[in-house]
């Protein structure tokens, strides 16, 4: 039913000597080399250095030149110290201005308090260790607000800036739908009568929010018409999780319920600045509860079936309005070859190496085939606890996550139901950054700091 691609139009992308070996070992799981040698044939889908210095949108980009071709990393006057896992809303916010200015800047990847230990060479420069921070020519600023402001004093506004009268409201109506998002998902409802007093709360806002949008829809689809501007923006990150956790723990779906909140959804998904910055539900909705406090499910069962849609890593129809990329089986597959080494490290079974090893060939076999490949017995819940962790846009882009989940559970589902660990709630240190860090640094790659936590857990691929 959810088959991630078609054999034979698969095999018509690539030479006929590894098409026919293809379609002589349809059921057995290819090799890595086999497995590398067809993702290679696929596209021209890149994640090198140049590719994220200068390219589209990019979560692992360590520093963006854009068209300061001769810029180097240590010379950029703007520095940008975001989460590892792309999960802060408000790193977000500033993330996606300076993608849509173009401003060249380079990025330091701190750990959030939820997830481990706070780098202490962060700390020096900011003994809070609050994020996000920049760095404008040696100076530090936090709060995404003020850092905003600061770069809007030196890089000039994004259509109409933070102080525009037009945008100051926009502002304050953007914290009024948060204060009642917050209300209803972060506390546990006393009767079914609270329930409903938050949802209509939520609700109220949310209209008030689209119909603000459609009375500039004549000129565009964003807050101020038909250009992207400082509102939209800082919009972005909140409304993209709301979207997901109301879905999931409530079974409300904000697109299908606010058509202007729904088009301004699609514009900015035509952007690929913001797709670059775009999560997907699976990761929203489990790294929420950690930074929120808590997110409630209402228990009804239609937020038990958005549930269990999501959990299974299957695609849910309002996630996303793009069309998938030509290049997404390409890049799912290269992300999980890149670091499988690692990611089979961690896993709870990692002492069978050799057979989890060959349960993710049948993965990555099942995404090159579109045949069912049937793993080892007992590594149903490890490859589930593989589904679970991924991170869209951490370790690949949402449609790639998509895939690569799916194929997971499909795979899984041959050999059994057993589940993975539990995704803990009050805490992710389940997502350790720590073991692709140091993988990282064991391949030449630059990284400024290291985390005392440990373990073996599933951090950034």
């Amino acid at each position: 039913m959810f088959q991630l691609a078609v054999a034979s139009s698969n095999i018509g992308m690539i030479s006929p000597t590894l098409a026919k070996m293809l379609k002589s070992t349809m059921r057995k799981a290819l090799t890595w080399s086999e497995l590398e040698s067809f993702a290679q044939q696929l596209g021209t889908w890149s994640d090198d250095t140049h590719t994220r210095e200068t390219g589209p949108t990019n979560a692992r980009s360590t520093f963006r030149r854009f068209d300061a071709k001769d810029l180097k990393p240590e010379d950029a006057s703007v520095v940008l110290y975001r989460d590892n896992h792309a999960w802060c809303p408000y790193c977000q916010k500033i993330w996606l201005w300076l993608e849509e200015k173009r401003v060249p800047y380079r990025i330091e990847k701190v750990t959030m308090f939820c997830y481990g230990e706070k780098e202490s060479w962060y700390k020096r420069i900011v003994p809070s260790g609050m994020l996000p921070a920049l760095g404008l020519h040696g100076r530090i600023i936090t709060e995404s607000d003020d850092i905003l402001m600061a770069l809007e004093r030196e890089f000039g506004t994004l259509g109409p800036g933070m102080t525009d009268a037009q945008v100051v409201p926009l502002r304050r109506m953007e914290r009024q739908l948060f204060r009642a998002w917050c209300q209803w998902l972060c506390y546990p409802s006393r009767s079914f009568k609270d329930e409903m007093k938050n949802q209509e709360m939520f609700e109220s806002m949310a209209k008030i929010v689209d119909d603000t949008l459609g009375a500039t829809s004549q000129d565009g689809p964003y807050f101020l018409g038909s250009e992207l501007c400082t509102a939209d923006v800082i919009f972005t990150p909140y409304i993209e999780r709301m979207a997901a956790s109301l879905y999931y723990y409530k079974g409300y779906d904000i697109k299908q319920q606010n058509v202007n909140i729904s088009h301004w959804f699609e514009a900015m998904e035509t952007r690929s600045t913001y797709l670059g910055t775009q999560s997907d539900y699976h990761t929203h909705v489990h790294d929420l509860p950690p930074q929120m406090g808590g997110c409630y499910s209402s228990g009804t069962p239609s937020a038990e079936e958005c549930a269990a849609l999501v959990n299974a890593g299957i695609g849910v129809r309002p996630e996303a309005s793009h069309a998938e990329p030509d290049t997404t089986l390409q890049e799912a597959m290269l992300r999980m070859m890149k670091h499988k080494d690692t990611v089979i490290n961690i896993n709870p079974m990692s002492a069978q190496k050799d057979t989890l090893d060959e349960a993710l060939r049948c993965v990555l076999t099942r995404m090159a085939t579109g045949e069912d490949c049937a793993p080892p017995a007992g590594t149903d819940h490890a490859l589930r606890y593989i589904r679970d962790r991924i991170s869209v846009p951490r370790d690949m882009s949402l449609f790639a996550g998509r895939k690569l989940r799916t194929a997971l559970e499909m795979t899984a589902g041959l050999d059994g139901e057993r589940q993975g660990p539990t995704i803990p709630f009050k805490h992710r240190r389940d997502q350790n950054v720590v073991p692709f860090r140091e993988a990282r640094e064991g391949q030449g790659g630059r990284r400024r700091g290291t985390t005392s936590s440990g373990g073996k857990t599933c951090g950034a691929m």
